[in-house]
């Protein structure tokens, strides 16, 4: 495993994290005996540094409960986040903390991030009550070590939060799908300017830069004939430590297989790790992937449930496989994931409530976009098809 420094704390990082929003699950919750048999290789291959979040339901408690099972607290660096959104007064902010603090079986969380900070107002709804006291307070009495702020917004709104605090670390959205985005990569260089340690979110965007390319896409990846041979997911960790100012990339780790090749990839690969060739070979493919992705979803689940009963992230996923893949792929993912289950959760069921949006993290206009999908993968013969699929497998 490969490590870099935390410059204000001295902490030397797993360059890969464990997020653990997507730890495997059953029908009764994560599934423990999966969790732990990953985590545990993780740690025993080098891994330091995992991720989870008070929103990321049964996450802190099943962290906890392994981390102590396994003996290993003062070995790692945990994570978690504190839901602004969700809180009514200023007494949430100690309540949500201490309830972290307990789900994880500890006394102390080594990095503590304010999540899903949107703009500056978000910021300053903080003020209003406090933070700034509570932040010196907590940390005075032990229950945290650092603060920081997970990002989703624009570039200039993270630099107003950026520089409106001496935070202790940042977490932010990036891939080679667009450097752009978001706070992007003059966000990325002006934290590393200031010597704050930037954790990275959505590598893959979701899994889709893994396993949703366009097919011209893999194909030029394939044809790049790297030794040792490079998957899509390889591709795009390396273009994101081929930089030297990411300290930590995260990844939503569910199966032995992701943990085993990640790690592979976190062992060797360094800052110019890329040749020219490479990045040439990492722009093509960005452009045939822009060209193709139509909805910019991560699959983060932030919106669901839904209202009305849509599965947002699985309708979006669909339309943009029509893409990539052609408009027959497309509304065969469409039928099969949406329709032939108890209750269909097609994008025309949408009630244009609007719940979806205030809490997306990438401000997607999902209403229009369900319009969109509507327009594409319904069209009436697919609509009577699926009626006569249900009848058939007796769904209505």
């Amino acid at each position: 495993m490969i490590y870099r420094k935390d410059e204000i704390s001295g902490n030397n990082l797993s360059q890969l994290g464990f997020g653990c929003m997507r730890l495997t699950r059953s029908a009764f919750g994560i599934n423990m005996a999966k969790a732990e048999e990953i985590i545990k290789y993780a740690y025993e291959q080098g891994v330091n540094f995992f991720d989870t979040a008070y929103m990321y339901s049964g996450s802190e408690e099943a962290l906890g409960t392994i981390i102590n099972k396994l003996g290993i607290r003062d070995k790692v660096y945990l994570t978690s986040k504190l839901p602004w959104i969700t809180a009514k007064k200023e007494s949430d902010l100690d309540r949500y903390l201490n309830e972290s603090l307990s789900r994880l079986s500890t006394s102390y969380i080594d990095y503590y991030f304010m999540h899903m900070l949107t703009d500056y107002t978000a910021w300053e709804k903080l003020l209003s009550w406090g933070v700034i006291d509570k932040i010196e307070e907590w940390k005075k009495a032990g229950k945290i070590r650092a603060i920081g702020f997970s990002f989703h917004g624009s570039y200039s709104d993270y630099m107003k939060i950026l520089n409106a605090y001496d935070w202790d670390i940042t977490l932010i959205q990036y891939n080679y799908s667009d450097p752009n985005f978001q706070a992007g990569v003059k966000g990325l260089r002006a934290a590393n300017k200031r010597k704050i340690p930037v954790v990275i979110m959505e590598p893959l965007l979701g899994g889709r830069l893994a396993n949703a390319l366009p097919e011209k896409a893999a194909a030029e990846f394939k044809r790049a004939k790297t030794n040792p041979v490079k998957t899509p997911a390889e591709w795009a960790f390396d273009w994101i430590w081929n930089q030297p100012e990411p300290t930590v990339v995260l990844s939503g780790m569910s199966s032995m297989e992701m943990v085993r090749e990640n790690i592979i990839s976190a062992s060797r690969a360094e800052p110019g790790c890329l040749s020219d060739k490479d990045l040439a070979v990492i722009e093509t493919v960005r452009k045939i992937w822009n060209e193709s992705n139509k909805i910019n979803c991560t699959g983060c689940g932030y919106c669901m449930p839904c209202p009305g009963g849509v599965n947002i992230p699985g309708c979006f996923a669909s339309f943009n496989t029509s893409y990539s893949h052609g408009r027959v792929a497309g509304i065969r993912s469409y039928f099969m994931s949406t329709s032939l289950i108890n209750n269909p959760q097609i994008a025309s069921k949408c009630m244009k409530c609007g719940k979806c949006e205030k809490v997306c993290p990438q401000k997607l206009p999902i209403m229009s976009n369900l319009t969109e999908v509507k327009k594409r993968l319904e069209p009436f013969p697919v609509m009577a098809a699926m009626v006569i699929a249900r009848k058939i497998t007796k769904k209505d």
